[in-house]
């Protein structure tokens, strides 16, 4: 079997995330505008799938990760199940989240990741695992998890201390503030910032200049960097989820999940009751 034939022409279509190549640039886009572009398991796992390819495609040359509409993505999407109570959500999305950051990471290639609006929750994990972050002014980044009484996963707690050292760390996951694109550059969490109406023009520009320039070069830099940085990631990614398992079966989350449906402030017990 050649290379190609094993390659991302082999990847089986996922409803939510459209895969493309053209001219060297992969183009992985979450396509769920109607929810925001929020993710489910089948969508990471199709996200992680396709960049696991890509490392032995030889076609590809950058990874462009996006979403469609005017968002990046809400994060992980809460089904009515979640909200109800009976059984909760299972640890399979942060599972799959997890395979997706570190296909990122261990890609050889420059990956891009493209952010013109929102990017929440899992979100801003996937967006940080790549080795670019460009935004649009209107873009901002948050960490919502204990808005509805959980835990940063998808590495971000690694991810963004790496990027923006401890204090900004805590403030974004403990608070879980809206940091607007032009803060979010000002403090180290993402490479660019540009106009709305020139984004994509500037994206363009990006990925061309990665296009035309030294693969092999690019591929030890992109290593020696994470392996720099990144050396926590995996013992984040595994301390994420063992302590998600512990408050997805939380009363705290079943609370926190109600009230955002419900649009009103949750009313946390501070208990993990039998979840303990």
């Amino acid at each position: 079997m050649t290379a190609i034939e094993s390659g991302v022409d082999t990847l089986a279509a996922v409803e939510g995330l459209s895969v493309t190549l053209a001219g060297g640039v992969l183009s992985v886009t979450i396509d769920r505008p109607e929810s925001l572009n929020s993710l489910t398991a089948p969508v990471l796992a199709g996200i992680a799938e396709a960049i696991e390819c890509a490392a032995g495609d030889p076609r590809v040359k950058v990874v462009r990760l996006g979403g469609a509409g005017r968002g990046f993505s809400s994060g992980a999407g809460m089904s009515a199940e979640d909200v109800s109570g009976s059984g909760g959500p299972g640890t399979e999305i942060i599972v799959q989240a997890n395979r997706a950051v570190r296909a990122i990471t261990a890609l050889p290639h420059p990956v891009v990741a493209v952010v013109q609006g929102p990017a929440a929750g899992v979100g801003v994990s996937l967006a940080l695992a790549c080795d670019l972050v460009l935004a649009s002014e209107k873009a901002f980044f948050m960490l919502a998890f204990t808005k509805v009484g959980l835990m940063p996963d998808g590495g971000a707690s690694a991810l963004v201390a790496a990027a923006t050292g401890r204090v900004r760390a805590m403030r974004m996951a403990l608070l879980a503030e809206r940091l607007p694109a032009p803060e979010a550059l000002a403090c180290g969490l993402i490479s660019a910032v540009y106009p709305a109406d020139d984004f994509e023009a500037e994206v363009d520009k990006v990925i061309s200049a990665l296009l035309s320039g030294p693969a092999v070069a690019f591929a030890k830099t992109k290593e020696a960097i994470n392996a720099a940085t990144l050396a926590e990631l995996e013992p984040a990614l595994e301390r994420e989820l063992r302590g998600q398992a512990v408050l997805l079966r939380s009363h705290d989350f079943i609370e926190g999940a109600r009230a955002f449906q419900q649009r009103r402030s949750p009313k946390f017990s501070d208990s993990l009751s039998d979840a303990e």
